[in-house]
């Protein structure tokens, strides 16, 4: 027997004769407090996220790469990052085609082993999409995939994330429960709330330490 099996083995017998605690659980208590009508979600994700210094656009699902063009351009962007092999990256590299004045796009379509270099000193900003947002803590999901891995949204200084309104929803129990996320998650899901930010001993606020220090979040309200 393996020790983790003997840890576990012992862990099973201790329970031999307890008596299960009875399951208690109010789901009102983590939801109505946390409730907002469907109208309102997008001004109270809104208010939370640019309370903490990111940057909201409210785009349609035609528009929304124009829009992330002018503003890769307004900030004099040399290059930005797209997962080429999804939706949206696709939407992208058309607009982009289009538009012969926009910076160059790179694409995630290597290791990083490949190009890490590149990646943490050579890409100054990245578009991802969402697994939606939670309206009571203003946080997006951001729910790493084979295309979309989780540096895409760590490393480079700026990041774009499109959001469809329709995806925004009450609370963290809601989100939970509707996209069963007990059948099954990535390693490691993330609730982003706005740019990386810390501070030293002396209490000094600085942002871009351990991630973007300029989240830009696209909005997508027919979506």
């Amino acid at each position: 027997m393996s020790a983790k099996q003997n840890i576990l083995a012992k862990l099973r017998n201790s329970l031999t004769g307890a008596t299960p605690i009875a399951d208690n659980f109010n789901e009102d208590l983590v939801t109505q407090p946390w409730t907002y009508p469907a109208q309102e979600r997008v001004a109270q994700l809104r208010k939370l996220m640019e309370a903490v210094h990111t940057e909201i656009h409210l785009c349609s699902e035609q528009d929304w790469p124009q829009r992330l063009g002018q503003l890769v351009q307004a900030r004099e962007l040399p290059s930005l990052l797209i997962a080429p092999g999804t939706p949206h990256g696709r939407r992208v590299s058309e607009h982009w085609a289009m538009h012969p004045e926009l910076p160059p796009l790179k694409a995630y379509d290597r290791p990083v082993e490949d190009w890490k270099t590149e990646l943490f000193d050579d890409t100054p900003a990245s578009l991802t999409t969402t697994n939606g947002a939670i309206a009571a803590t203003g946080s997006l999901i951001i729910w790493p995939t084979r295309e979309e891995p989780r540096l895409m949204s760590l490393v480079p200084p700026v990041h774009f994330a499109l959001l469809k309104a329709s995806e925004i929803y009450d609370n963290l129990y809601e989100v939970q429960r509707k996209q069963n996320w007990a059948g099954g998650m990535p390693t490691n899901a993330l609730l982003v709330s706005g740019p990386s930010k810390t501070a030293d001993i002396e209490q000094v606020l600085a942002y871009g330490a351990h991630g973007p220090k300029d989240l830009v979040v696209l909005i997508l309200e027919d979506a």
